[in-house]
């Protein structure tokens, strides 16, 4: 088959494969969230100890991003998917087998979220985002999905497993589906893409260097400070979900099913998101979701039924989903194409470590008080700065006429 000639059919099979290798690949991620409350009673800690597994995954997972990214301009995503392939399941084998609190929580950060998980968000993201032009939006917001529907679909199936054979024993399950899954997956990205220089070497490269009227590393300060505020409030609901419903009286399922609900409604916001920034631009969309996610997390104060709480979970989940998809809109709109890699990942790095640092401190204002309350006061807090710096970076594009630039897809070469 002449893949030149048919690049549109492979960029929507290509787009494809990242949101299944992504919705594999993160489920470690919410195995941390989900496995919380059994490692804190079977290494005899509190909650704020208990949430470390998750918070040094996530600070893996950032490092990672950053790390496979760069991996991923010099030799291509098929030979950091095949790493990271082999990385993740050897990683929740070794946990699933721990004695100790460090020995669970050590392979999970490194094997599962430095390696395992690292190139299976940034650079999947970015990787996608040079081959769509017109629809680039709605492609990102597609590909990102495959975090959120990993959210939806592994909550529930790893507290099954938890529950009917413990956690040790569901960390093995999931090590055997991730070994023979990832690496099949990774066979696509064979198939590497041109650079934009190859395919027209006689266009004018535009003027990148004042992005919205500042200088590019003052936008991309700006960038992962909003990204670490909406991913600190967004940590709160997200990791605390199971734990503040069997505070409430209901069960750990419960809190499972709401965390799927969020995320499963992600995937929707997400979508539609995409969707939203291809028409008003990804600034306008990050100001929308920070809005929205605020409104919902206040909104956690009040409510304490299980009705109420689903009702919340399904409203967080519409409200939040695009609004780290908007920061690769971004990104990709101001700055240069070839800096997409290494500028989208610390991004991600920035939410990642809001997500990393807001998990900690709400279990850890809780450890305090007794109660959510102030955890979910702090989250709202921070939420505040995503908006701010939103409305910023909006005042400046208008101020100085800014208009989004966009640069031709690429074509796929044979690897």
């Amino acid at each position: 088959m002449n893949l030149q000639s048919n690049s549109q059919w492979f960029s929507v099979v290509r787009a494809a494969n990242s949101l299944i290798l992504m919705a594999i690949a993160m489920s470690a991620m919410f195995l941390a969230i989900v496995v919380l409350p059994p490692i804190t009673q079977e290494f005899d800690i509190g909650r704020g100890k208990g949430a470390l597994p998750y918070t040094l995954y996530m600070i893996g997972f950032s490092a990672g991003n950053v790390f496979m990214g760069r991996m991923m301009d010099r030799y291509g995503m098929a030979l950091i998917a095949i790493i990271g392939g082999i990385s993740l399941p050897l990683g929740l084998y070794i946990a699933s087998q721990a004695t100790t609190f460090w020995g669970f929580a050590i392979p999970l950060a490194v094997l599962c979220g430095f390696l395992g998980g690292g190139y299976a968000f940034a650079p999947l993201v970015a990787d996608i985002s040079h081959w769509f032009d017109k629809h680039r939006g709605l492609a990102v917001g597609i590909v990102i999905s495959g975090s959120y529907i990993s959210g939806a679909i592994w909550p529930p199936i790893l507290q099954f497993w938890i529950d009917q054979h413990g956690w040790r024993q569901c960390l093995l399950m999931l090590s055997a589906f991730c070994a023979i899954t990832l690496l099949p997956l990774s066979l696509v990205y064979l198939i590497k893409r041109k650079h934009a220089s190859q395919q027209n070497q006689s266009a004018v490269k535009p003027d990148w260097s004042k992005p919205l009227g500042f200088s590019r590393n003052q936008l991309q300060g700006m960038i992962c400070l909003a990204g670490i505020g909406c991913c600190v409030a967004m940590s709160m609901p997200q990791i605390h979900i199971v734990p503040h419903s069997l505070d409430l009286g209901f069960t750990a399922r419960d809190g499972a099913n709401m965390l799927a609900l969020m995320l499963g409604f992600g995937v929707v916001s997400r979508i539609v998101s995409g969707w939203i920034s291809d028409r008003i631009g990804g600034i306008k969309t990050l100001i929308l979701g920070a809005f929205l996610q605020a409104a919902v997390i206040f909104s956690f104060l009040f409510i304490d039924t299980l009705t109420g709480l689903y009702l919340l979970s399904i409203a967080f989940g519409l409200s939040q989903g695009g609004i780290v998809p908007s920061y690769a809109i971004i990104i990709r709109t101001f700055f240069a194409p070839d800096e997409a890699g290494n500028r989208i990942a610390y991004a991600i790095v920035a939410t990642t470590l809001g997500m990393a640092f807001g998990g900690w401190i709400a279990g850890t204002l809780f450890d305090l008080t007794g109660s959510y309350t102030l955890s979910i006061i702090n989250a709202v807090l921070f939420n505040l700065i995503t908006f701010t710096i939103a409305v910023i970076m909006l005042k400046s594009a208008s101020t100085h006429n800014i208009k989004p630039r966009q640069s031709p897809p690429h074509s796929p070469e044979v690897a």
